[in-house]
């Protein structure tokens, strides 16, 4: 196995990166954790679960450690477990979209470009609607 697959990421590889990363920017062996907890926002008791490798940091912990450190917030993610480098790649390839899209939107993302192909998956996303409880989206 190589030391950085994601098997690796667990609570207490990611307390020891981020017990480097501290004395890496300058906080003592001792008192890292309060004088880095003043700093970052984040409570005591916190970094004292983090350094204690007790359990996977909750998310607004990760984006906290993200802006204090200047770490990549996707990076904060794998390494502490919650995320795997494959699964994050697959989510930055991922387009978001907040609200459902439009048929047309599918197409243009599935690459279906021409006028026809786009009627044709128009008709077809529609008939599917159709026959979906509930869905008032179908006449549209």
């Amino acid at each position: 196995m190589k030391p950085d697959t994601p098997a690796t990421h667990t609570p207490a590889t990611f307390a020891v990166w981020l017990k480097e990363q501290l004395r890496r920017r300058g906080y003592p062996e001792h008192g890292a954790q309060k004088k880095f907890a003043a700093v970052s926002g984040i409570s005591t008791a916190t970094m004292s679960r983090l350094f204690r490798a007790d359990g996977i940091p909750a998310l607004d912990t990760l984006t906290a450690l993200s802006e204090a450190l200047d770490v990549p917030y996707g990076e904060l993610l794998v390494r502490a477990g919650v995320l795997t480098p494959e699964e994050l790649a697959e989510a930055a390839n991922r387009p978001v979209h907040p609200e459902a899209i439009s048929p047309e939107q599918a197409a243009r993302e599935l690459g279906i470009t021409s006028p026809e192909g786009v009627e044709t998956f128009k008709r077809m996303v529609n008939g599917l609607r159709a026959t979906e409880p509930g869905d008032r989206r179908a006449s549209g």
